[in-house]
């Protein structure tokens, strides 16, 4: 018989939030530095957006074949090879010499900064059933604190020291992470002996069986469009006129939405209380019109257009992030012993979207201006507004498998 886990302590909780913050903090220190790193190497908007897509593939590519291994082997040794090869990429990143060389490192970031993803569902694991959601709650707003605040460090730095000084800093931290880890982690027994191909192929099959999975995956994918568009091309239009300002004035933004990530642990008890679901539908239609009102911005004054900015970035933010942890709450009650392959179908779906906001972003604003991103951003969170406000049953259906 299943025993319940006693709860974790208070240090090892901080330890899981800070691991996923420290990690998916990795992902996002290039986005405030596009402006000043694409000047340095030369390089037109264009090739300069790739990075930020290439970081957000790699991530995507990671949870699909690595994170699925956590249902399979322990996950503090699945942890810890991540973060030696993190700190391999972020260093890499921080001695390039060409665009080129940054291009595959930033692949290589996104690659192994999806120990993020081993450490929520390990945190899920060890947390006794009654206290599950304000657990991964508490993880996950490490996590997206460091989502945050890691573009408030990175421009920060950048215009301190140089965009390199970035990643460097980023290796000494991801190596203390490393070894923080490797004292305070508990080991994991695995959950399945499937062999690799046969884990993969499970992905498939829970995608087919439960449907509740597959309305999460879509929304939470096209939520991290909008929001990947907006600040892959943030830094690159605060760059330019009328604004002039450099990368420490992009990432101050992540102060803003900052606010929203406190929210996490909120957004799990009231989706106990009202359902997931309809959480859900309050996060996407937060977000829809929080991307909505910066249509107006190209006939505000500066001043003005830079309030309404970091407004509506505590809009989205928190809109996004409430829907996410909604949907996690949704998708860890689907079959306890897949939450990692569970955990690998949503976010490679949400990092996909992510990726293709980056590229799409890039596109839209050397095409069409701001307003090309605004109607990028707007109309992705709208879709997933309407596929929530279809979600059958009062509680979204959670645990009913495809007819």
């Amino acid at each position: 018989m299943h025993t319940s886990p006693a709860e974790p302590s208070r240090a090892l909780l901080f330890l899981l939030a800070v691991a996923t913050g420290l990690s998916v903090a990795s992902i996002y220190y290039v986005q405030p530095v596009l402006g000043i790193l694409g000047a340095d190497f030369q390089a037109d908007a264009r090739t300069v957006g790739w990075l930020p897509t290439l970081t957000q593939f790699g991530y995507a590519v990671g949870i699909l074949l690595l994170a699925p291994l956590g249902d399979r082997y322990d996950r503090k040794r699945i942890i810890l090879l991540k973060i030696a090869g993190l700190a391999a990429a972020l260093l890499a990143s921080g001695l390039a010499p060409s665009i080129g060389v940054l291009l595959a490192a930033s692949f290589a970031v996104g690659l192994t900064a999806t120990l993020a993803q081993d450490v929520v569902p390990a945190a899920a694991a060890l947390a006794p059933a009654a206290q599950r959601g304000r657990i991964v709650g508490t993880v996950m707003t490490g996590l997206l604190l460091g989502i945050l605040l890691s573009r408030v460090v990175s421009g920060f730095v950048a215009g301190q020291f140089g965009w390199r000084s970035v990643f460097c800093v980023a290796t000494l931290a991801i190596a203390a992470l490393g070894v923080a880890l490797w004292r305070g982690l508990p080991a994991f027994a695995p959950t399945t002996r499937m062999p690799y191909r046969a884990l993969l192929g499970s992905l498939l099959a829970l995608w087919r069986q439960y449907p509740a999975l597959r309305r999460a995956t879509l929304a939470q994918s096209l939520l991290s469009l909008g929001f990947s568009a907006f600040w892959s091309t943030l830094a690159v239009m605060l760059h330019d006129a009328p604004f002039h300002l450099g990368s420490g004035a992009a990432g101050a933004f992540g102060l803003a939405g900052a606010a929203g990530a406190l929210a996490a642990p909120l957004a799990g008890r009231l989706a106990d209380r009202r359902g997931p679901a309809t959480v859900t539908r309050l996060g996407a239609g937060l977000t829809t019109l929080s991307f909505a009102v910066m249509a107006v911005l190209p006939w505000l004054p500066p001043h003005a257009a830079l309030w309404l900015i970091a407004a509506s970035t505590v809009g989205f933010d928190l809109g996004i992030q409430v829907a996410m942890i909604a949907h996690q709450s949704i998708i860890y009650g689907l079959d306890p012993a897949a939450r990692s392959r569970l955990n690998a179908i949503l976010l490679t779906s949400m990092f996909i979207g992510m990726a293709a906001g980056g590229a799409l972003g890039s596109l839209a604003l050397d095409s069409w201006g701001w307003m090309g991103v605004t109607a990028i951003a707007t109309a992705s969170a709208a879709g997933a507004f309407v596929l929530r406000l279809c979600t059958p049953g009062p509680r979204g259906a959670l645990t009913q498998p495809a007819a």
